[in-house]
C-alpha cells in the first residue's frame, strides 16, 4: 500500500468511527428521551438528523475518491466496501432515531400511558448490539461481530411480545389507541437499529474475513460459523 493510500485509509476509517460515535449518541437520546419524557432531548436528536446526513454523504463521496484515484485491491477494498456500508447502516439508524424522537413529542402531548413491554431491556440490549458491532469494526474482531448477530434473537423476541402486550392494552383502553400505536412504533424503530447493528456485524466479518454471511446468519447462531 502507498503512503498516500494508507493515510487516505487511516483517514477514512477516523471519519467512520466519528459518525458511528455521534449516532450512538442519538440513540441513547432518543431512548432517554422517551424514559425521561424530555421533548428537548427529543427535539436535538431530530436537530442531529442533517448533520448525520451531511457526514454520510461526506463518507460516501471519499470512498469514492479514493476508489477512483487508487483502485485499491484485497484488504483494502474490501475496507472501502465494508465502509460505505456500514455508512449507509449508521444513516438508517439516524433516521430510526429521528422516527422515535417525533413519537416521544407526540407521546408528550397526550395523557401518560404505561409502557406494555419491557422497553428498558429492548433498548439496552439495542444500544449494547450498536456499541460492539462499532467495537469490532475498531478491533477487527470477527468474533465480537458473530456475536452481535447471534443477540438480535433477544431484542426480536422482545419486540415480538410487545405486539400481544399492546393489542391487549388497546382492548382495555380503546380511547388511548393513538398512544399505544405510537408506542408500538417507536418498539418497531428500537428493533430496526437492532437490525441494522446487526447488519454492521455482518460487514464487519466481511472486511475481517472475506466472507458474506448475510444469507447464512442461521447456521452460525446455531454455531457452526466456522465448520
Amino acid at each position: 500500500m502507498s503512503r498516500h493510500l494508507e493515510s487516505e485509509i487511516e483517514k477514512l476509517k477516523k471519519r467512520i468511527l466519528s459518525l458511528g460515535a455521534t449516532v450512538e449518541e442519538t440513540v441513547s437520546h432518543a431512548i432517554k428521551s422517551l424514559g425521561e419524557r424530555n421533548a428537548q432531548m427529543a427535539k436535538k436528536v431530530i436537530a442531529t438528523d442533517s448533520e448525520i446526513d451531511q457526514r454520510e454523504v461526506d463518507i460516501e463521496e471519499e470512498c469514492q475518491k479514493i476508489l477512483a484515484l487508487h483502485q485499491p485491491v484485497a484488504h483494502d477494498l474490501r475496507f472501502i466496501i465494508a465502509v460505505l456500508k456500514i455508512n449507509a447502516e449508521l444513516e438508517h439508524i439516524g433516521d430510526a432515531t429521528v422516527n422515535i424522537a417525533e413519537r416521544v413529542l407526540f407521546l408528550l402531548r397526550e395523557e401518560t400511558v404505561d409502557f406494555p413491554f419491557d422497553f428498558q431491556e429492548m433498548a439496552q440490549k439495542t444500544q449494547s448490539m450498536l456499541n460492539r458491532s462499532l467495537d469490532a469494526l475498531v478491533n477487527l474482531d470477527a468474533a465480537l461481530a458473530y456475536a452481535v448477530i447471534r443477540s438480535d434473537d433477544e431484542v426480536d423476541a422482545i419486540n415480538r411480545d410487545m405486539y400481544g402486550r399492546t393489542q391487549e392494552c388497546i382492548r382495555k383502553s380503546p380511547e388511548r389507541v393513538n398512544s399505544y400505536i405510537h408506542l408500538l412504533g417507536i418498539s418497531r424503530h428500537i428493533e430496526r437499529i437492532a437490525d441494522h447493528a446487526s447488519n454492521i456485524a455482518e460487514d464487519v466479518i466481511y472486511l475481517v474475513e472475506g466472507k458474506i454471511v448475510r444469507h447464512h446468519t442461521e447456521d452460525f447462531k446455531h454455531g457452526v460459523e466456522n465448520e
